[in-house]
């Protein structure tokens, strides 16, 4: 492990992106603007509550520009969406009832984009009255047009005539809420003033405090998303000043700080996902260029996440072993392989092969994503050693020995052993591996051909998906005396975002990954974890808070509130991974 050294030019990066950093450490915050007679205005109490919550304010003025208001969102730290005028109920797919007031559709547009770009970016956002109502709608939530004519409870008055800086009704606070946390009371004085309100939550998110008379006062959707909404004005009261009100804005405010350093961990990082299967999408016509609804990793996505690199791979399922179909199979992965370079040809002006570490960098500084290939499943090689020379000049960085069923190489975590471990066969594959210098990945064997593998290897070996099965006993996940065998041997284990390796209950968060990652960590220290999302190997399994490419940053945000350091992050986003790849290939 000592041996190792990690390219000086890495370090050149680093310190090039540091010195381009922003010169200001308080986190920006937009504040959607209302539309009166032609102009962008906002009440002043908006500016100022985020202000004296320590961040720096950014009116949005109204425009739909997609371009425009795209570059604007990449630039904030977090979004506010401030109150207004009713909404269009057509968005909703009801027709206008006669209670309904003015509508100003520029300003819907205009909002549901910016909730729409900014939760694509995982930016923190913070609804406020009309903001509350967008968020729910634009998230698949149904609202009310209007609650005196269609709610069947006797209602408060929810329009007050007093100032808004004073309440006029309480709102009960729902224990173990993210509000309940943040406010530290269960019930709570609010002024009102709306007509329109939240019917149907949307699906995703949660209520976190109700009038008396049942109106939904605030929802949230933490930990999958970083967004809560309040149906009352806390800015009027805030500069009263109301201290209880001032916490929701130092609370949204430390939301956006923490988002502010995660951006930059991953601009001055280098984001590296170690297994995706996303060539399984790949249907006639389909484009990596594009964003696609059902495609976890797509170059949009890797955008909005802001991740780097991701290592590719041709997957191949178990299947007969006679002489036709192992040659069938490794046809197949030359085919896959084939495809993800076409598609990398296909948006050359965004992304590019990369083979070594020095690629991944020069691409990074060229404003580029990069994607590794590699193999799923050895069955690709068939009973051919030289077919490991064809997929390394075929640009292969690391095979995974095996699937879900045994091949000619080696036992596999599912299903009866037939080798005791490796074969025979499969002993010589593993030494023509560390002679050719491609990455060994254990992920999918079993307890024996991991032990043999790391017996027999001269070079350090990746688990390129793989979880601690102290916390979730399944076949594929690794024991604590793999993990620490894995890291005395310089290696590394990369944590896997797919359900059933994280947990036995029912519908896992981020923070389940987070628990795999720390587990490692205290057992074998930093320079041993990574990440492998899987993401596109399964489309029923989808990760509360960490469900696609676009949303890796979560993750990088969880670690940060529980303590790790840029340094650590830095290491466990890709320079773990990356030092055993520079290691085997040299």
């Amino acid at each position: 492990m000592n041996n190792i050294v990690y390219p000086a030019k890495l370090d050149t990066l680093y310190q090039a992106i540091d010195n381009r950093q922003s010169q200001h450490d308080l986190p920006l915050i937009g504040i959607s603007a209302n539309f009166e007679n032609g102009n962008s205005c906002i009440e002043h109490s908006y500016v100022i509550s985020i202000l004296q919550a320590g961040a720096i304010p950014v009116l949005l003025p109204v425009h739909n520009d997609i371009e425009t208001l795209r570059k604007t969102i990449e630039t904030l730290d977090g979004l506010m969406l401030t109150g207004g005028g009713d909404i269009n109920p057509l968005y909703g797919n009801e027709e206008p009832l006669p209670p309904l007031g003015n509508i100003d559709a520029a300003r819907d547009q205009f909002d549901f984009t910016l909730v729409k770009l900014a939760a694509d970016r995982q930016i923190p956002i913070f609804g406020i009255c009309r903001g509350h109502q967008i968020i729910n709608m634009a998230f698949g939530g149904t609202n009310y047009q209007d609650i005196y004519s269609q709610h069947d409870q006797q209602l408060l008055k929810h329009s007050q005539s007093i100032s808004r800086e004073y309440g006029s009704h309480t709102v009960n606070v729902i224990p173990n809420t993210t509000l309940h946390a943040v406010l530290g009371t269960d019930s709570l004085i609010v002024n009102s003033y709306h007509h329109q309100a939240i019917k149907e939550v949307a699906p995703g998110f949660r209520v976190s405090a109700t009038s008396p008379d049942g109106i939904v006062e605030a929802m949230e959707g933490m930990p999958g998303h970083r967004i809560f909404s309040v149906q009352w004005h806390p800015e009027k009261m805030a500069v009263r000043p109301d201290e209880q009100m001032m916490k929701l804005f130092y609370y949204f405010v430390d939301e956006a700080t923490l988002f502010k350093k995660a951006k930059e961990i991953h601009r001055n990082s280098l984001i590296v996902d170690s297994h995706c299967d996303t060539p399984m999408k790949f249907t006639e016509g389909f484009n990596f260029g594009q964003r696609h609804e059902n495609v976890k990793v797509d170059l949009p996505k890797m955008q909005e996440g802001r991740e780097d690199a991701v290592f590719m791979v041709a997957y191949l399922h178990q299947d007969a072993r006679d002489d036709e179909s192992l040659q069938a199979a490794t046809q197949k992965a030359v085919d896959i392989l084939y495809q993800i370079s076409e598609q990398v040809k296909q948006n050359g002006d965004q992304v590019g092969i990369a083979y070594t570490v020095d690629d991944l960098i020069y691409l990074k500084n060229a404003g580029k994503k990069a994607i590794f290939l590699a193999i799923e499943n050895g069955y690709a090689i068939g009973k051919d050693l030289g077919n490991l020379t064809m997929f390394k000049d075929m640009g292969i960085t690391y095979i995974t020995l095996c699937h879900n069923g045994s091949n000619d190489i080696c036992d596999s975590a599912k299903g009866e052993p037939e080798h005791n471990g490796l074969s025979p066969f499969g002993r010589e594959v593993v030494k023509e591996m560390n002679r050719l210098g491609i990455i060994i990945d254990i992920s999918h064997t079993s307890a024996k051909t991991v032990q043999d593998v790391l017996e027999l290897s001269t070079a350090p070996i990746i688990a390129s998906h793989s979880s601690a099965r102290a916390l979730c006993d399944h076949p594929r996940n690794l024991t604590d005396d793999q993990i620490k065998a894995i890291a005395a041997k310089g290696g590394v284990v990369q944590v896997c975002l797919y359900n059933w390796f994280l947990s036995k209950q029912p519908n896992p968060t981020i923070l389940d990954a987070v628990a795999h990652i720390n587990h490692i960590v205290q057992l074998v220290g930093i320079d041993h974890v990574g990440i492998g999302t899987d993401f596109d190997g399964d489309d029923t399994e989808k990760l509360t808070g960490c469900r696609a490419a676009n949303e890796v940053i979560n993750l990088t945000v969880e670690l940060l509130r529980q303590g790790y350091t840029a340094e650590e992050l830095h290491k466990l986003w890709g320079d773990n991974l990356l030092r055993v790849l520079n290691s085997v290939q040299n």
